[in-house]
């Protein structure tokens, strides 16, 4: 006579849900690698423009110029020049205003799937 056993059940990861998770987080590292380079140009840009309203410019154009110089030594902005940006006094003071806002569309699948991002500040 043959014994036959419980069988044990099986614990553990399939072949294809480890393909399916492989496929998942390479997907991940593709859309980071290719907004990383838009995330950085933002964060340089928005530092150029507080660092140049720390200084306590006199006019708009000051403003400009000072971006201006900013772009040529800071080779990641070549998304806005010194005209996208938005400059306005606040009340009476004398003091100004500075913003930007842009949009970036970064394609992900050659020129079929793209991602658009907003940016401002």
């Amino acid at each position: 006579m043959i014994s036959s056993r419980p069988s044990a059940r099986q614990r553990g990861a399939s072949l294809v849900s480890m393909l399916i998770l492989a496929i998942i987080v390479a997907f991940c590292f593709l859309l980071a690698a290719r907004v990383f380079p838009s995330v950085n140009e933002y964060l340089t840009i928005r530092k150029a423009v507080t660092q140049i309203m720390h200084s306590n410019p006199g006019r708009p154009a000051d403003i400009r110029k000072a971006f201006e110089r900013t772009t040529e030594v800071e080779y990641s902005i070549k998304t806005i020049g010194p005209n996208d940006l938005q400059i306005e006094p606040i009340g009476d003071t004398g003091a100004l205003r500075t913003s930007f806002a842009y949009n970036v569309e970064i394609p992900i699948f050659d020129a079929v799937v793209f991602i658009l991002v907003k940016y401002s500040g």
